[in-house]
């Protein structure tokens, strides 16, 4: 059991740093503003991709508004990213009044951005990214109340235990 615990932590401890170099978006906001992941750098981020027709977005919604109260103390940023198309996008606004959002959402995102980020293949999805904008961990697929709070806690707190898992897959 030590063994596979270790190795886990060995693999987390790999994929971490394969992903030194900072990520970086550039999307717009509600309001037709462009916005670029890097003016993030210098905080935590939480960057959740979802779309409106998404069922397990939906269901996750609730829990990341919560989650970003809390942890806005921490000096946490969380921020909302659509993969709404020209289709659907107009259900965002509608999307955002619903679930009560007040963290900031992007939009206009695409499977290339989650490609640029190693994300999954579907949504939702959720990266982790450190101060330095290097994503330190993704949770593919619906994401869990303590998987969020674990990787936070590593993240806002000293990093001297083992991180949590770089990759979590619920796809």
């Amino acid at each position: 059991m030590l063994r596979i615990a270790f190795a886990l932590f060995l693999i987390g401890a790999i994929l971490y740093a394969a992903d030194k170099k900072p990520s970086d978006l550039t999307l717009r906001d509600l309001s037709g503003k462009k916005v670029q992941l890097r003016n993030y750098r210098g905080k935590i981020v939480v960057l959740n991709f979802w779309a409106t027709s998404c069922g397990p977005c939906r269901e996750e919604m609730p829990m990341l508004v919560e989650a970003a109260k809390t942890w806005a103390a921490k000096g946490v940023t969380f921020i909302a990213v659509s993969l709404d198309d020209d289709k659907t996008k107009n259900e965002i606004a509608a999307f955002i009044d619903r679930y009560h959002v007040e963290f900031p959402v992007w939009t206009g995102a695409s499977s290339d951005d989650l490609d640029k980020l190693r994300m999954g293949e579907g949504i939702p999805d959720t990266a982790f990214l450190d101060e330095n904008g290097i994503v330190f961990s993704r949770v593919l697929g619906e994401i869990r109340r303590p998987e969020l709070d674990e990787r936070l806690a590593w993240l806002t707190g000293d990093r001297k235990s083992a991180p949590p898992s770089a990759l979590v897959r619920h796809m």
